[in-house]
C-alpha cells in the first residue's frame, strides 16, 4: 500500500491531532502509567504523526517502531520527528528524541503489512497503534490481525478510522450519489484485498471481542470550517477523483459537485477511535 504523500499528511496532521477522542487517549495513558518503559509499534506510520500526537501523554521512557511500506515516508518521518524534538541524536539505526521530559527511542522499518504484519509484533511490544489505517485493509486481514494480537495479548489503540459519515454545508443535490460512489471506491483493493472501508471499526470491535478483549470506541470526527480551506479543497479534489474512477457518476455532475465543495462553508468527516485490551489486563 502506498500513495499518501508527505504533503497530504502534513496538511491533515493538525486536524487529526485536534479530532482524537480525548477520553480514549487518557485511557491508554492510564493503562500504562505504572510501566517503567513502554514499547509501541505504529502501523502505517506515514510521517510520524501518531507518535507526535500520543507520545506526550505517555510515560517518560518510550521506544517506538514506525512501520510503513513507503521508504520515502520513513525518511520523512525521521526528518519531521527530528525537527519536532527538543534535542535528538542518532544512535545506530535509532533516532533518540528528547521532548519535554520524555526520552523516545525511534526505529524505522519498511514492511509490506499485507503479508508480514505478524513479524512486526514481536520483540517485547506493549502496545500496537495506527492512525487512519484500518479502513484501508480487508475484513479478512482484520480478522487475522485480531487473532495475531490475541495470541500475543497485545492492546490496540486505533485512531481516526473513517466511518463513512459526511456532512457538507451548504448541501448539494449530488451529495448522496457522490458519497455512495466514494464508498464504493473505498471498498476497492488498497493492497490488502477488498477494503473494509467504513465497516472497519465495527469489524475490529467484533474481532477483538471474540478473542476476549474489552473494547471502547469513541467518535473522532474532523470538523472543518473556513480556517481549513486548504484541507476542504484537498478533500473535495480527492473525493472527486475517487468517484471518477468508479464510473458511477457523470463527469459533469462530479465537476459541479467538486466546484461547490471546494468552496464549502464547512464539513464534518466521521472517524472513530478504538482501544482494545485483553480482559485479564
Amino acid at each position: 500500500m502506498s500513495g499518501f504523500s508527505a504533503e497530504w499528511l502534513a496538511l491533515r496532521e493538525p486536524v487529526d491531532h485536534l479530532s482524537r477522542a480525548a477520553a480514549l487517549r487518557d485511557s491508554v495513558a492510564a493503562h500504562f502509567k505504572s510501566c517503567d518503559h513502554l514499547s509501541i509499534v505504529d502501523l502505517g506510520c506515514g510521517s510520524g504523526s501518531n507518535l507526535r500526537a500520543l507520545a506526550p501523554d505517555l510515560i517518560a521512557n518510550q521506544s517506538w517502531r514506525l512501520v510503513d511500506y513507503d521508504p520515502a515516508l520513513l525518511v520523512a518521518a525521521r526528518a519531521t520527528l527530528s525537527d519536532w524534538a527538543d534535542h535528538h541524536t542518532n544512535e545506530g539505526d535509532a533516532l533518540v528524541i528528547r521532548k519535554d521530559a520524555k526520552r523516545i527511542e525511534v526505529r524505522f522499518r519498511q514492511a509490506d503489512l499485507s503479508t508480514s504484519v505478524a513479524s512486526v509484533l514481536d520483540d517485547g511490544v506493549d502496545l500496537v497503534t495506527a492512525t487512519a489505517f484500518f479502513d484501508l485493509v480487508s475484513p479478512a486481514w482484520i480478522e487475522g490481525f485480531c487473532a495475531d494480537l490475541a495470541r500475543r495479548r497485545l492492546p490496540l489503540f486505533a485512531t481516526l478510522t473513517y466511518n463513512g459519515e459526511e456532512t457538507w454545508l451548504p448541501p448539494h443535490s449530488s451529495d448522496s450519489a457522490m458519497l455512495a460512489a466514494f464508498h464504493a471506491h473505498q471498498a476497492g483493493d488498497k493492497g490488502f484485498g477488498p477494503a473494509a472501508g467504513p465497516a472497519a471499526t465495527g469489524l475490529m470491535q467484533a474481532g477483538l471481542a471474540a478473542h476476549g478483549y474489552r473494547v471502547a470506541i469513541a467518535p473522532s470526527p474532523w470538523r472543518l470550517d473556513a480556517a481549513h480551506k486548504g484541507l476542504i479543497a484537498a478533500l473535495a479534489d480527492g473525493a472527486s477523483g475517487a468517484v471518477a474512477e468508479t464510473g458511477r457518476v457523470e463527469a459533469a455532475v462530479i465537476d459541479d459537485w467538486s466546484a461547490s465543495r471546494r468552496q464549502a462553508q464547512s464539513c464534518e468527516i466521521g472517524h472513530a477511535d478504538l482501544f482494545g485490551v485483553p480482559n485479564s489486563d
